[in-house]
């Protein structure tokens, strides 16, 4: 199974996306609430239907952009919020952005890439966030799939793989996730470490 555009074109024109929750998740809701500064440059890889972007633009925040290789996924975000700026809109592989953003928000697109692929993810991470940047979001905390997404993974793990690349501000349990994944979530966040 190739894990590319295709792929996941497929599966959102039959809408085959059961990680869906139909809304924000909790913790990254409850994260952005706290958030002051509205021009900060926001990034949403692999976002899918993008309830995170969603809530951010209607929050006032102008500089979100979300990222996806599935056309679908990005055509129904732009069909819920018709005001979403197109070009922020990028129909585009992750590994070929060249942008520099604040805050990355992570929701599932790490356990969706191949595994083979995360030590090139999080040094992508680091390179596509600004000094003092932060990549935020959710992992799972579970063993899941091995043959397809979502690819499960665990905290010892992650700290790995992220130690020389970030500064770890929190990894830790979720407390208020989505029912639906409750005890298999860690909340991170994780800031650009400029120590390479």
């Amino acid at each position: 199974m190739k894990l590319n555009e295709d792929f996941w074109e497929s599966r959102y024109k039959n809408k085959d996306i059961g990680w869906d929750l139909g809304e924000i998740s909790p913790p990254l809701k409850a994260y952005i609430d706290q958030l002051t500064d509205k021009s900060i440059r926001i990034l949403i890889p692999g976002c899918g239907n993008a309830y995170e972007a969603e809530y951010l633009v209607n929050l006032g925040f102008e500089k979100v952009y979300v990222v996806d290789v599935s056309k679908t996924a990005l055509d129904n975000l732009k069909s819920r919020i018709p005001y979403f700026p197109s070009e922020q809109l990028l129909h585009d592989n992750f590994f070929d952005l060249e942008m520099t953003f604040d805050l990355i928000i992570e929701q599932t697109f790490f356990c969706a890439i191949e595994p083979r692929l995360r030590n090139n993810y999080v040094a992508k991470m680091n390179a596509l966030l600004s000094n003092k940047g932060k990549l935020v979001g959710l992992l799972f905390n579970a063993e899941l799939y091995t043959d397809r997404p979502p690819f499960g993974g665990s905290k010892s793990e992650y700290l790995k793989r992220f130690e020389n690349y970030f500064n770890i501000i929190l990894m830790e349990g979720a407390y208020n996730s989505h029912h639906s994944r409750a005890n298999k979530e860690l909340f991170c966040i994780l800031e650009k470490s400029n120590q390479l």
